[in-house]
C-alpha cells in the first residue's frame, strides 16, 4: 500500500467499470477516496455535513453551481476550504480563488454528495427552480407562427438525459444569469473553448471541454436553432427563443466553418427586458458630457433636419437613438422607424422591420413611410446611395430624420457620404449635427481600490506628468460581483460635430480645393471624389 499516493487502487473492468483489489465493483465513495490519495488531498464524507449559513451566504450560490464546490470552512489563516469532485481542474481552483479573492484548500468528495448539499439551500432551490422550470426552449415556425415549447422537465421526462444537452443549457441560462451580449464557442485543435462577451469584452466562461465533445455541442445548437446537421462546409444562420422568468428571449445563431471544425456564437436579445428599461430611458443614463448633451438634446428637438450617430459596430448607436427617440415621442408627433432587425420596442411608436427576403429594404421601406404621414423617422443605418439620398430629402422637405452609419469619426462620415454619391449641398444643409461615441467599461465600485499608474504609461498615453497629478486613478482588484474583471457596466463618451454655416462653408470649401487642384491636373478627379463630398 506504499505506493497508494502515486498510483490508483483500482483497474479497469471491462464494460462493468473499474473494480477493487477485492474484485468488487467501485463505489463513488472509494472512487472519490481514490482520488484524494492520488492528489495528496484530504477526502471528506459531506452525507452529514452540517451547512455553514454565514459561509454559504458570503458566497453568489451561482458560483458554487457553475463549478460544483462546497464551502467548508474558513481556516486561521484566511484561506478558504472547498469540496470539489476534480482537484486536477487547476484552473478552476484558480479562478474560483481569483473571484472570491481567497486562498483555497482543496477537499474531495462525491459529486453526487456536492450536489445533494448545494440543493439543501433555500437559496440554492430557488436557482434549481428557475433553472428547471423557468427557462424553457421555444422553437418557431417562421411559416406559420407555431411554437413548440421543450422545458427541461419535458426533456428529461422522455429520458434524454445527455450531459451535452445538459451543458448547452446550462450555458445559455448561466449566459442570461451574468447578463452576457454573446455567447461564443470556439474549437481549438485539442480542446472546446466557451466564452460570454460582458460589457463588450470576451471572458472564458468555463474550463475548456474536451475536442471529443464538439460535434455534439454544435448539433445540439443546430438543432434548437432548427439547422442542417449534416451541413459543415458553409456558414448558416438560425434563430431560437429561451423562456426564462417568464420573458421571451431571442437567440440569433451562425455557424461557421474553420480548420478545426465548427464555430457558434450566439446573440442574445432580451426584448422585453430591454423594453421595459427602455420606456424610462433618457440620454442621462447613457453617460455623455454635460456640455455635448445639452447642444444634442437642442437638435433631436430641431423641426427638421438630420441627426447622425456615428460608431463601429457594439459602440451603443442604437441604444444613443432610442433614447434620444423616447425623449421627443409625443402624443402630437407621429414616429415612424425602419431597422434591421426591430431590437427593442418602443410604446408608442411604429416600428417596421426590414426584410430583404421580402424586398422590404431601408429604402422601399423608408418611402412607404414618407408616404404615412410621419413627423419624425428613425431609419437604423445608411448603407447605400439610395437610402441616403432619400433620408437627405426626408430631411430637408420638413421631416426630422435620426439615423446611423458606420465610421470611425465626425469626419470619417463625410467620407461615407462621398463614397455614396451624395450632393455635399445637400448633405450638409440636411445635417443637424453627427455624433461618435464609443462605449467604455466602468471600474467595478464593489473593488475599486486608488491606484497610481507608472510614468511610462502615462506617457505612452500621451499625457504629462503634471497635468495628471489631481487626477483620481482607480482601478478593480476583480471580485465576485464582477467576475474577476475589475469592470461592471459600460458608458458611452462622444464627439460631436455642430453643422453651423462656417462649418458647412469649409466643407463645400473642401470640395472646391480639391476640384482647383484637378483643374491643374495636380491630381485626379478619381481622388477628389475619394477624399471630398460631391458638390
Amino acid at each position: 500500500m506504499a505506493t497508494a499516493d502515486k498510483k490508483s487502487l483500482f483497474v479497469g473492468g471491462g464494460n462493468g467499470g473499474p473494480i477493487s483489489p477485492t474484485g468488487n465493483p467501485v463505489t463513488d465513495l472509494e472512487r472519490a477516496q481514490d482520488i484524494a490519495r492520488r492528489y495528496r488531498c484530504e477526502f471528506i464524507d459531506l452525507t452529514n455535513f452540517e451547512l455553514h449559513h454565514e459561509l454559504f451566504k458570503k458566497i453568489p450560490v451561482e458560483l458554487m453551481f457553475r463549478y460544483n464546490f462546497v464551502p467548508l470552512e474558513e481556516t486561521a489563516d484566511g484561506r478558504l476550504a472547498i469540496a470539489i469532485a476534480d482537484p486536477s481542474q487547476l484552473m478552476m481552483i484558480d479562478e474560483i480563488s481569483l473571484l472570491l479573492k481567497q486562498r483555497i484548500v482543496t477537499k474531495v468528495s462525491t459529486l453526487k454528495q456536492i450536489s445533494d448539499i448545494l440543493k439543501k439551500t433555500e437559496q440554492s432551490q430557488r436557482v434549481l427552480e428557475e433553472a428547471s422550470e423557468g427557462f424553457q426552449i421555444i422553437r418557431e415556425d417562421e411559416n406559420t407562427g407555431a411554437e413548440e415549447t421543450l422545458s427541461i422537465d419535458k426533456l428529461t421526462a422522455t429520458g434524454d438525459t445527455s450531459p451535452i444537452i445538459r451543458l448547452v443549457d446550462t450555458t445559455i441560462f448561466t449566459a442570461l444569469q451574468r447578463r452576457a451580449s454573446d455567447i461564443h464557442i470556439e474549437t481549438r485543435d485539442d480542446s472546446v473553448v466557451i466564452k460570454f462577451r460582458i460589457d463588450g469584452v470576451l471572458t472564458q466562461a468555463m474550463p475548456p471541454i474536451g475536442k471529443e465533445h464538439h460535434s455534439t455541442v454544435i448539433s445540439r445548437i443546430k438543432v434548437m436553432s432548427e439547422l442542417d446537421i449534416s451541413e459543415r462546409r458553409v456558414p448558416q444562420d438560425g434563430r431560437f427563443r429561451v423562456k426564462y422568468n417568464g420573458r421571451a428571449i431571442d437567440f440569433r445563431v451562425s455557424i461557421m466553418p474553420s480548420i478545426h471544425g465548427e464555430d457558434a456564437v450566439l446573440r442574445v436579445l432580451d426584448k422585453e427586458s430591454m423594453s421595459e428599461k427602455f420606456r424610462t430611458l433618457t440620454l442621462d443614463v447613457v453617460g455623455f458630457d454635460e456640455e455635448d448633451l445639452r447642444k444634442f438634446r437642442r437638435y433631436i428637438k430641431e423641426p427638421y433636419g438630420m441627426v447622425l450617430v456615428t460608431g463601429p459596430t457594439g459602440s451603443g448607436k442604437t441604444t444613443t437613438l432610442y433614447a434620444a427617440v423616447n425623449e421627443i415621442k409625443t402624443d402630437e408627433d407621429k414616429i415612424i422607424t425602419i431597422e434591421d432587425p426591430v431590437e427593442y420596442q418602443l410604446p408608442g411608436v411604429l416600428q417596421i422591420p426590414v426584410n430583404e427576403k421580402k424586398g422590404l429594404t431601408f429604402a422601399r421601406g423608408l418611402r412607404s413611410i414618407l408616404r404615412h404621414d410621419p413627423d419624425k423617422i428613425m431609419v437604423g443605418e445608411i448603407r447605400d446611395p439610395e437610402t441616403a439620398q432619400i433620408a437627405i430629402q426626408s430631411a430637408l422637405t420638413g421631416h426630422l430624420v435620426f439615423t446611423t452609419v458606420h465610421a470611425n469619426n465626425v469626419f470619417d462620415v463625410l467620407g461615407r457620404f462621398s463614397h455614396m454619391q451624395v450632393d455635399a449641398y445637400a448633405l450638409v444643409s440636411a445635417l443637424n449635427g453627427i455624433l461618435a461615441q464609443r462605449l467604455v467599461r466602468i471600474v467595478c465600485e464593489q473593488c475599486a481600490e486608488p491606484v497610481q499608474p507608472s510614468h511610462e504609461v502615462i506617457s505612452q498615453s500621451g499625457l504629462l506628468l503634471p497635468a495628471v497629478s489631481d487626477w483620481r486613478f482607480r482601478t478593480g482588484r476583480g471580485c465576485a460581483q464582477c467576475r474577476g474583471t475589475g469592470y461592471k457596466g459600460r458608458r458611452a463618451i462622444g464627439e460631436l460635430l455642430v453643422l453651423n454655416d462656417e462649418l458647412r462653408e469649409a466643407i463645400v470649401a473642401l470640395r472646391s480645393a480639391a476640384l482647383e487642384l484637378v483643374q491643374h491636373g495636380v491630381t485626379t478627379l478619381l481622388e477628389a471624389n475619394r477624399v471630398t463630398a460631391l458638390a
